[in-house]
């Protein structure tokens, strides 16, 4: 028989985790559907569950010195409504994107990167964003860069007996943000490949920083270091032009039912151009 814990403090929730193999449920958008697949092939057995949807202090978005935290508790819907500068546009616009209303309005941000899949679609903004996960444990906190967080496929760097209780977004001035993704339809569908880009620029709109990272391409999802680089110090009108078959080589696509590995990756390559194009756009917005 399954046991079920619904804790009532971080401390305590901590405590089960350390001495109990449980798994942990938040928001259950997942945690459910698995559960409901195993027993319709015949696979009954599941851990005990370890409920945190109740704790204290996880969940909402405040403004801290240099940085975002965002609870681990924290809905798509929170993200999605929150007041924040461009700089979250992009994640915000993923938010929207995530499942139907229900799910936005259940899933957490971190149930999104435990569960670790490919094709989620908060991943590549977090890595755009140069995010941050932090970990709890009876012994302490740490802090991991996402990029260290996802270590494989649905794999990450929690250990057994750690907790995710935020996400910490560094601040960056003079930046806004964009997430494309392509499906076979535009709602309610795992992506064939997805598209973040955060980039900074100076008062002459030349680019300062570019963080680029593209989802359901590879095993986890990538940054473009080359494209960064070459995107460095030059004006943002013409980023999209700069785009090289070249800068994609970190990319490791595969061939399953929603696409081939050639159109996943000529499917990256489109949308971090229309990507960047969409920056252009919604600078000069801005300044009409």
């Amino acid at each position: 028989m399954t046991r079920y814990f619904r804790p009532t403090s971080l401390a305590e929730a901590l405590d089960i985790r350390a001495t109990q193999d449980v798994t942990i449920l938040a928001g259950g958008t997942d945690v459910y559907p698995v559960r409901t697949a195993r027993r319709a092939w015949g696979d009954p057995a599941h851990k005990d569950v370890l409920d945190i949807s109740g704790l204290p202090g996880l969940k909402g978005i405040t403004e801290e010195a240099g940085h975002w935290r965002l609870g681990a508790l924290t809905t798509w819907s929170d993200l999605a409504r929150a007041d924040l500068p461009p700089l979250f546009d992009g994640w915000r616009r993923a938010a929207r994107e995530v499942g139907g209303v229900q799910v936005q309005n259940l899933g957490t941000l971190a149930g999104n990167i435990v569960t670790a899949s490919p094709a989620g679609d908060g991943i590549p903004n977090l890595l755009a964003l140069d995010a941050g996960v932090e970990l709890a444990s009876r012994s302490g906190t740490r802090t991991l860069p996402y990029a260290a967080f996802a270590t494989g496929y649905r794999q990450t760097a929690l250990k057994p007996d750690e907790i995710v209780t935020a996400l910490i977004v560094p601040k960056l001035g003079g930046a806004r943000s964009v997430f494309l993704k392509l499906g076979a339809r535009s709602y309610l569908v795992i992506s064939i490949a997805m598209v973040s880009a955060v980039i900074a620029t100076d008062a002459t709109d030349r680019v300062t920083a570019a963080r680029i990272a593209v989802g359901a391409c590879s095993a986890v999802a990538q940054r473009l270091p080359a494209l960064e680089a070459a995107l460095a110090g030059r004006p943002l009108s013409t980023a999209a032009n700069l785009v090289e078959p070249g800068h994609f080589a970190p990319l490791t696509p595969i061939d399953d039912v929603r696409a081939s590995a050639a159109y996943r990756l000529a499917a990256a390559e489109a949308l971090v151009r229309d990507a960047l194009g969409a920056l252009v756009s919604s600078d000069a917005r801005r300044a009409a």
